[in-house]
């Protein structure tokens, strides 16, 4: 038996498969709510929001797994100061607290996965983070959405938990009372009274001079994915099938930053410091309105429940590097 244990310090983890296919959602509604506020204070949630799952395609090619460091971008951007862009290393690069949902069974090109049976076709819950380069994000992606700004880096957790070992964990989809009915096709029994997931999320962050001076890494925020996701993972994988786009075993749907309702519970830096505005104060005297070089970025969760074990999902890490020489910078 001894032969089969390993000390966990000495085994290097990888990307609990291999991935296909990546599209990332936009499900967390105090998110987009915060997020769109600061573009369009007076009407933050754009009308398709609350009918539709938004999302884009992302690039699997750039996924790793946890404690992979992460090389800051480079790439155009504008301030409004500036008459023309930039090309250059970002400077609001951010984080985003997410959950990925795995496929485990897909379906035939041409046919949509009835909201009924959709959860048949996730294998597993993991923690992602999607990295972002703000500055770059901002100036590219009008009209056709995230691209460079997205691309780059995405960090998921090596460990998978099933949709059975999360069966005690379950709860009602709740929504407030300007929220219109979903469509039949996205609607059921199942996804009303227990289709959302009772996941508590952590953002933590440790940096260089912490590390230094032997400061343990401090949590920046808490949410529960239930209370932050509008949309159910159900819905995503109807939504995403529903117009015959075929589904693979080992594709990755992300759920978008899970902020809560409350600042202390945003999963992004571009909400906690107000769009870099309001810098945090962290441990050892330092501010960050972003992330910066030696920035260790640390993603953790639990369920937790009476009368049933507790589950951790492991953590999801990445260490900023600086970003890679560049002839020139203008």
């Amino acid at each position: 038996m001894s032969a089969c244990i390993a000390p966990l310090a000495s085994i290097e983890l990888s990307l609990p498969c291999t991935i296909g296919g990546y599209t990332d959602f936009y499900t967390g509604i105090h998110h987009a709510t915060t997020v769109g506020r600061l573009f369009r204070p007076d009407h933050p949630l754009l009308p398709n929001y609350k009918w539709v799952p938004i999302g884009y395609h992302g690039r699997t090619s750039s996924i790793v797994a946890s404690g992979h460091p992460i090389r800051r971008p480079r790439g155009q951007t504008k301030s409004p100061e500036s008459q023309q862009p930039a090309y250059g290393a970002s400077e609001r690069l951010d984080f985003e607290l997410e959950l990925g949902f795995l496929v485990g069974q897909g379906n035939a090109m041409g046919s949509a996965i009835p909201i009924s049976r959709a959860e048949d076709h996730l294998f597993g819950v993991t923690l992602l983070n999607d990295w972002s380069a703000r500055d770059v994000q901002a100036w590219e992606y009008q009209p056709l959405g995230p691209f460079l700004g997205k691309n780059f880096a995405s960090t998921l957790s090596p460990w998978i938990v099933t949709m059975e070992a999360l069966a005690p964990y379950r709860s009602p989809l709740v929504r407030d009372s300007t929220s219109p009915q979903s469509l039949p096709y996205l609607d059921s029994t199942q996804t009303q009274s227990q289709g959302a997931l009772d996941i508590q999320l952590e953002a933590w962050m440790q940096t260089a001079r912490m590390r230094e001076l032997g400061i343990a890494s401090v949590r920046l925020s808490a949410s529960l994915a239930s209370e932050a996701a509008y949309w159910t993972p159900g819905q995503l994988i109807a939504h995403h099938t529903c117009n015959g786009c075929n589904l693979q075993p080992g594709d990755l749907l992300g759920s978008g930053t899970l902020s809560g309702r409350q600042p202390a519970a945003a999963g992004s830096l571009l909400e906690l410091t107000n769009g870099g505005m309001q810098p945090i104060r962290l441990p050892g005297g330092e501010f960050r309105t972003f992330l910066e070089d030696g920035d260790t970025l640390i993603l953790a969760a639990s369920c937790e429940r009476a009368g049933f074990r507790r589950i951790g999902f492991g953590q999801c890490t990445g260490t900023v590097l600086p970003a890679p020489e560049a002839e020139a910078d203008t």
